[in-house]
Parts: structure tokens; C-alpha cells; sequence
């Protein structure tokens, strides 16, 4: 089913996020994990901006997503700022207790967080800090594996069974945003969580958090 997705708005802060109406999925890794990338190949177009250089998304950037032929919006994805990268790890990890601690621990309407990683690189110290966090808010999340068309078969496997034994509690997604694999097992496990995750309150247009 076609997809028609807008950007929303960008959030420095938590006094700015939107009111919670629809379900909510995190998009979060490190800054050349190739969140953007994965993002516009499950809408099927070029919604969050990519580039060359890691680090660049500094903000929260709320998408809503709606489905064509629907009225209404059923979803919003939301695009975290990466983090690992040493130009600019410092000034994201000094922004964390000012608005992603906060999204991350308080947002109500929170379904699921993905947390990328690339499978072409070993397990980092980070992306473990961050699974363990998102652990001990209770929050439900998922590890996709991106840029699973790059590695041989053989490889991959591999990369797989090492992620299995860092993240033993958690399911593990293959994902290629050049080759669309693992998207049709990424969506279901997006619909899912957003469907146990209806917010049960709605609120006015234009009313903020």
C-alpha cells in the first residue's frame, strides 16, 4: 500500500514536541548507521534527508505517516540524533538530558525503538549503552542490522550470530535499504507495536505535549 509521509517538525527541546496523538517509532543508531537511508526506503521516498557527512541530524525529527485512500494519519516515525561519531559525539551526549532522556523515558506514545547497527562492523561499546538504557526505561526495541546486501552470505551469518550474543533478548531484523531486504519483516513488526501501542488519549490539533 502506498505510503504518504510529511516531515512535521524538528524538536530541540521537550517543551516542543507535538501532543502525543499517534503512535510513535524511534529511529536511533549511530551517525553513519544510515537511519535516513532506512527510513525513506520504508516510505518508499526521499523523506529524511541523507548525506555524506555523519552527525548532521542535531534534532528529534517527527514524520507522519498515512496511508493512501486512509483520512487520517496512522503514524509518526521519529529520527534521533546519531551518536558515536567523534566530531561531534560530545555535543549530541550533552543534549541527551535536555530533550532524547525525556522522549526517550516519558513519551506515552513511544511504541517501539529501532536501534540500527551496521552489520558490516563489530559490536560497539555504544550502540550496547544504548540497548541498556533503553532497557532499563522499559521501552520495547528492536535491533536492525543495516546494510545486510554489502556482506557474502557466509559473512553475514556471522555478523548475525555476533549480534545474537551481545543482544540475547532482542530481535534481530537484517535490513538493505538499497535492496529493500528484511522491509516487508520490518513493517510487521512496526504495525504490531503501533497497534499494542494506540495512545489512549487524543488530543486537540495543535496542542503540544
Amino acid at each position: 500500500m502506498r505510503i504518504l509521509a510529511r516531515f512535521m517538525m524538528a524538536a530541540t527541546d521537550a517543551t516542543l514536541f507535538p501532543a502525543p496523538v499517534l503512535p510513535e517509532i524511534a529511529f536511533l543508531g549511530r551517525s553513519n548507521v544510515g537511519k535516513s537511508s532506512v527510513i525513506n526506503s520504508l516510505v518508499g521516498k526521499k523523506l529524511a534527508k541523507t548525506s555524506s557527512t555523519p552527525g548532521r541530524t542535531r534534532s528529534i525529527n517527527f514524520y507522519e505517516l498515512r496511508w493512501a485512500g486512509k483520512p487520517r494519519p496512522e503514524l509518526v516515525f521519529t529520527d534521533l540524533p546519531g551518536y558515536g561519531y567523534a566530531k561531534i559525539s560530545r555535543e549530541i551526549s550533552s543534549q541527551w538530558p535536555s530533550f532524547i532522556e525525556p522522549y526517550l523515558q516519558e513519551r506515552p506514545c513511544l511504541a517501539l525503538c529501532l536501534v540500527l547497527v551496521d552489520v558490516n562492523v563489530p559490536p560497539q561499546e555504544s550502540d550496547l549503552q544504548l540497548a541498556g538504557f533503553l532497557r532499563s526505561t522499559g521501552r520495547p526495541f528492536l535491533i536492525v542490522g543495516t546494510k545486510a546486501d554489502r556482506p557474502s552470505a557466509n559473512e553475514l551469518r556471522k555478523s548475525l550470530d555476533a549480534l545474537a550474543k551481545q543482544y540475547p533478548d532482542a530481535r534481530i531484523v537484517p535490513y538493505s535499504a538499497t535492496k529493500a531486504t528484511g522491509q516487508d519483516e520490518l513493517w510487521q513488526e512496526i504495525r504490531s507495536a503501533a497497534h499494542k501501542n494506540l495512545p489512549a488519549v487524543r488530543y486537540e490539533p495543535g496542542q503540544r505535549a
